[in-house]
């Protein structure tokens, strides 16, 4: 699965630091990364001179980062919830994997990890088909094994709210202030090879049972034009740790 991450789930546009770094209008040093995968945020950040320190429950994700990014990103195995509270960042981000942490104590460990004045930011997004013809065929092709393989709002905010989650949860955080919401628009021409080997790392298709997901993946094969354009905009969430009296 870490291989499959690493060579179907896209990149991040220099234009995401690019906003981040405008946003925090102070030097960031440090930064923390939330579950980091393979780490294709990790070296976005890591080459802009941030002393990264990547953490991720998986070891073979960390395992594929470490071959990927500078010798001196810092890994830890552990999950956000297990991570030690006694060194504060400059930034926090998670890069489509906030919502697997644990709603409970989120905002507040999270604030214990971000010094006074730093900078949480969470991003991604569905890469979707952006052909409406394409979609509802793919769609048919699907409905007889899943109804849906998208992520459901995990605070219910109805997909036509203008801010939506998590900055309605930062929004209601007592640690946190200056909320923002920013998108970044991307297209992608994949083959439909390449669009079944993206689809093979979204969690709705990896419960499948294997002869289910097999099927279903030859089923849309069959029906895909040889290419196919995709939308993966970027949106992205960013708020200011309150600084302590």
């Amino acid at each position: 699965m870490a291989h499959a991450y690493e060579r179907f789930r896209p990149g991040y546009p220099p234009e995401l630091l690019d906003m981040v770094l405008a946003y925090a209008a102070r030097p960031i040093r440090t930064a923390l990364e939330i579950g980091a995968g393979t780490g294709k945020a990790t070296r976005l950040f890591a080459a802009r001179g941030i002393a990264v320190t990547a953490t991720d429950p998986d070891e073979a994700m960390l395992t594929e980062l470490r071959e990927r990014v500078p010798t001196d990103v810092r890994t830890i195995r552990a999950a956000f919830e297990d991570l030690s509270l006694g060194k504060r960042y400059d930034l926090v981000y998670a890069a489509a994997a906030l919502h697997w942490t644990n709603p409970e104590d989120r905002w507040s460990r999270m604030a214990s990890l971000v010094e006074p004045g730093g900078v949480f930011t969470s991003f991604g997004g569905p890469i979707t088909l952006a052909d409406p013809a394409v979609t509802e065929t793919v769609r048919a092709v699907r409905s007889r094994f899943i109804d849906r393989d998208d992520i459901a709002s995990p605070d219910g905010t109805p997909e036509d709210a203008e801010m939506q989650w998590p900055g309605t949860e930062l929004q209601q955080s007592e640690w946190f202030t200056d909320v923002r919401q920013a998108v970044i628009e991307r297209r992608f021409t994949l083959t439909a090879a390449d669009y079944i080997g993206q689809l093979s790392t979204i969690s709705a298709y990896l419960v499948l049972p294997d002869a289910e997901r097999e099927q279903l993946f030859r089923r849309l094969m069959h029906v895909l034009p040889e290419s196919v354009e995709i939308t993966a905009d970027i949106t992205a969430h960013l708020a200011r740790r309150h600084r302590e009296p």
